[in-house]
């Protein structure tokens, strides 16, 4: 069932951010700006640290969009700890920039749509929330393949015109007209 449309379901979730284990990843927190849920299955695997830091190196573009982004797993925040800790040898995923929330109910993961119940994590999904707190997009991915970071802000941009934008739009190209 997409959500695209609606009204993002509530949430709230224990997040690392930086070196706190305090933190909170909540609408409100977002509230006046576009929010990027970046769904991932789990911490200390193979795709996942790719796109995690490649989203991280390019903060500053993702911030000038009026956006931020909360990567979202099953796993606890203990473990989204120590896999920052880690060594990259060892797996670890090193420091980044967007805080890493956790969602050990499934709660969030599955009121989304987004979680694989076989397995109990979340599927590599992307969901974007406008700064009114609606669904604007969801998508999918197959768990062996990384998104593209590029695409990510191609839309993010398209979203923002509140136009229609056609195939394969970038930022400062004509949208289409009624």
């Amino acid at each position: 069932m997409s959500l695209v449309g609606e009204i993002a379901p509530e949430f709230s979730m224990k997040a690392v951010d930086g070196q706190s284990l305090d933190a909170v990843v909540e609408p409100k927190r977002y509230a006046g700006r576009w929010l990027v849920l970046f769904f991932y299955p789990a911490d200390f695997t193979f795709v996942c640290p790719t796109e995690l830091r490649a989203v991280s190196a390019r903060r500053n573009e993702v911030l000038e969009r009026d956006a931020d982004v909360a990567f979202v797993s099953t796993d606890s925040v203990y473990s989204h700890k120590a896999w920052m800790d880690a060594p990259a040898d060892m797996g670890g995923v090193g420091h980044l920039t967007f805080p890493m929330a956790s969602d050990p109910t499934h709660s969030v993961s599955r009121a989304f749509g987004v979680l694989d119940e076989a397995s109990g994590q979340s599927q590599r999904a992307t969901v974007i929330i406008d700064p009114e707190g609606r669904v604007r997009y969801s998508l999918v991915h197959d768990d062996r393949i990384g998104r593209s970071v590029d695409e990510l802000l191609r839309v993010l941009d398209a979203l923002r015109t509140g136009e229609r934008c056609p195939v394969d739009w970038r930022r400062g190209e004509a949208v289409l007209s009624a």
